[in-house]
């Protein structure tokens, strides 16, 4: 039997940044779903870059770490898991004697995809005694590989950790990585080119035409952004106050969403997480710098695909044993050194 990895304490610390919901677009529906997990003893979990519709029908709504971290608390037997693969897989690691279903086994995710387990045992063979930082958007292979998986929220938090002369090899995000790099001024970060083909998409250009455009908005970037690098830049030469450039997890964003008075907010990240920002603070304006920031494996989670796994409990996520343990350590190790935020990805 696996207990829990978490504290009463740090439970209330995450909980307040996930968004208990209940569906505004069809009722009947709604009841309908929560009806079925009920009776097949279901919590139902949905990342933030969910369709609207698997958002507001959704138990709790939040990023990937976060929902892990509940799943493994909640009493319900069964999670179902609305997000892509590797989330599913985070869930199962965390709470290994529950049931974890995806909606949807295809629903990839081209970042996870760009590092193999046996890719990252052969980087390792090349520098050894290097400690390896994985962000938690990589599959339980590569996690059971990993010395310490890290979020966006606490990547610099978890380098800062580790040893000034002990080289670091991390991955697979680059653009995290280099975030990472910027903040820490760490000279020995080898970092593993990998990339999520929807943030790398949101590119420098379009930030400086939509900032040129909206000279008063405030600007949320998540780090996974290929335009991360010109938000900073243009911070730095003054084009956007230094103030209203944030550099943000999807959690982050929801926290500073509700906090802030700007009539526009400019957001740099997959589109489905305007849905969570409207519905923190409805007098704020949050238009995407790229609109075709769309993921399709999100998308791929539909009310039907959710509908079915409640009904037939398809499809079952499973990890070994062995490589969930290996894994499980890794992300304990990040828990251990704390989180400063109360969310992660």
């Amino acid at each position: 039997m696996y207990v829990c990895l978490f504290t009463k304490a740090q439970i209330e610390k995450i909980t307040p940044s996930l968004q208990c919901v209940t569906s505004t677009l069809d009722p009947q529906w709604s009841a309908h779903i929560r009806a079925l997990a009920d009776e097949k003893d279901a919590v139902i979990l949905a990342h933030n870059y969910q369709v609207p519709e698997i958002q507001d029908v959704a138990h709790y709504v939040g990023d990937s770490l976060a929902l892990s971290r509940i799943a493994a608390t909640v009493p319900e037997s069964t999670i179902i898991f609305c997000g892509v693969h590797f989330m599913a897989e985070t869930a199962k690691i965390l709470s290994y004697d529950k049931t974890v279903i995806i909606p949807d086994e295809r629903a990839g995710c081209s970042l996870a995809d760009t590092i193999t387990a046996d890719q990252l045992r052969e980087w390792k063979s090349q520098h050894p005694g290097a400690v390896v930082v994985s962000y938690v958007n990589t599959t339980a292979a590569v996690k059971a590989e990993t010395d310490i998986c890290c979020t966006s929220s606490n990547a610099v938090e978890v380098v800062q950790s580790i040893p000034a002369d002990t080289p670091i090899l991390f991955c697979p995000d680059q653009f995290l990585g280099a975030h990472v790099q910027r903040m820490t001024g760490r000279k020995n970060m080898h970092i593993w080119m990998g990339e999520c083909h929807v943030h790398a998409g949101i590119n420098g250009s379009e930030l400086k035409a939509m900032v040129a455009a909206e000279p008063d908005a405030e600007l949320f970037v998540h780090p996974e952004c290929g335009c991360a690098t010109s938000a900073l830049y243009l911070a730095s030469e003054g084009v956007v106050p230094k103030e209203r450039t944030r550099i943000l997890s999807t959690g982050g964003m929801l926290d500073a969403a509700r906090e802030t008075k700007a009539r526009k907010v400019l957001v740099a990240t997959e589109t489905g997480m305007i849905h969570q920002l409207r519905k923190v603070n409805v007098t704020t304006d949050f238009p995407p710098v790229n609109r075709a920031a769309v993921c399709k494996y999100m998308k791929m989670i539909t009310p039907e695909k959710l509908e079915n796994a409640l009904l037939h409990g398809t499809d079952v996520v499973d990890v070994p044993r062995d490589i969930a343990d290996r894994a499980r350590q890794s992300v304990e190790r990040m828990i251990a050194i704390g989180t400063p935020s109360r969310v992660g990805e």
